[in-house]
């Protein structure tokens, strides 16, 4: 039989969003079909956190008891400086909540593996031409230099910060796309560092720029360098390795910050880029809609870019399914009941710099002084209450398509 056009879907993207919204629309019955500019899946992938939103996304969409916590729950962490010194320091773990921290992979093989049996799935396939009309949308696909154009009822562009969706449909990057001015570097290392016990977190900071180690609590540390740049446009030229050494200067790098350099020469799998975020009037056009990074990107420094894809997936889904018969009305009442949260996610994006990346000594001598006060009774119980009660934090936590009445 052909297939059913009214039920037809192209998702773009296999990364976490993409794939979370081709299971949750398969469940209410649509016919996705997934393409990816990729030949093969990808794996690896740097440190992650999983935050109340996305776990309540994952445990709908089948997947969160597969997500593993590599979370080290009786560890610490630590400032240290070029020549090794120690001081107290506070990590991603000392956040409030019961996020689980993981590698990126994780929550893309986990979500992978949850895939239907009869949901096809084509590589090296890229749409180079989106048209759509009252009834539908045509699409023509690109598979190494040939071309098809198929028919589907809804097209969901789910191919991350550089979305060629929103490009077909929504114009250029550079409408859409806003740089903060950072640029980081990512790796899961291969190997542990010498030096560094394997529960600590080690973070090093000087006005600008930053190192940061993630532990994990059966695998080496995940490692992030982070910095400051006024000329975007120039890091990408050249070897990443060489920019990351440049932004760190000519200064010896000491016994912590030379091997991790190190590591970032010597592996051939990392993450470089420039720090941005997706900011967008819209998220659809007709029967075209942005999820994940392609709609919202909120940046690595809110924490929330697997949480927010993974629940704009699943409320994609249940909208979707109360709204059967008028899908930009189902995208409008979709949107409007998302948006408020990445809003403040993508405000977190952009606040969170300064504890990821401080921008003076002033706020880098503040964070041995905190985290001892964290350590103490009566302070540290303030400390955390106010953490836990501040708007970012609450809004990480809940449950955005959570509501058991308009659930699918």
């Amino acid at each position: 039989m052909p297939p059913n056009s009214n039920k037809r879907c192209l998702v773009v993207g296999s990364g976490i969003s993409g794939l979370a919204t081709a299971i949750r629309l398969h469940r209410i019955g649509w016919e996705p079909v997934i393409v990816e500019r990729a030949p093969d899946r990808r794996s690896g992938g740097y440190f992650v956190a999983l935050f109340g939103a996305g776990r309540a996304a994952a445990r709908r969409l089948g997947f969160d008891d597969a997500i593993p916590d590599r979370a080290v729950r009786d560890g610490r962490t630590y400032v240290v400086d070029r020549a090794g010194r120690r001081r107290p320091g506070l990590g991603f773990g000392d956040l409030p909540g019961d996020q689980r921290m993981m590698l990126r992979g994780d929550v893309e093989t986990a979500a992978f593996d949850a895939l239907p049996d009869d949901l096809e799935i084509r590589f090296a396939t890229r749409p180079t031409r989106i048209e759509q009309d009252q009834s539908g949308v045509d699409v023509t696909l690109d598979h190494h230099g040939a071309t098809t154009t198929e028919r589907f009822a809804l097209v969901v562009g789910a191919d991350g910060l550089r979305s060629t969706v929103r490009q077909l449909v929504f114009g250029p990057h550079e409408h859409h796309l806003h740089r903060l001015g950072y640029m980081i570097a990512a790796l899961a290392l291969p190997n542990p560092l010498d030096g560094v016990p394997a529960r600590d977190g080690i973070s090093l900071f000087e006005p600008g720029r930053a190192m940061w180690l993630f532990p994990f609590a059966d695998r080496p540390h995940s490692l992030l360098f982070s910095y400051r740049t006024n000329d975007v446009e120039r890091q990408f030229t050249g070897r990443p390795a060489a920019r990351v050494r440049a932004a760190f200067g000519p200064a010896p790098a000491g016994p912590l910050l030379g091997p991790a350099l190190d590591a970032l020469d010597d592996t051939g799998e990392f993450l470089f880029d420039t720090v941005e975020q997706t900011r967008m009037d819209t998220w659809s056009r007709g029967r075209v809609v942005l999820v994940g990074d392609s709609a919202w990107c909120v940046g690595l420094y809110a924490g929330m870019g697997v949480s927010a894809g993974l629940a704009g997936a699943d409320l994609l889904g249940t909208v979707l399914h109360h709204h059967p018969g008028d899908i930009p009305a189902a995208l409008r009442s979709w949107e409007a009941r998302l948006r408020p949260h990445l809003t403040v996610y993508q405000q977190a994006g952009v606040s969170g710099q300064s504890f990821f990346t401080p921008d003076n000594q002033r706020q880098i001598a503040l964070r041995p002084i905190i985290a001892r006060g964290a350590r103490l009774p009566l302070v540290g119980d303030a400390l955390r209450f106010l953490q836990a009660n501040s708007k970012i934090n609450r809004t990480r936590g809940l449950d955005i398509a959570g509501n058991p009445t308009a659930a699918a």
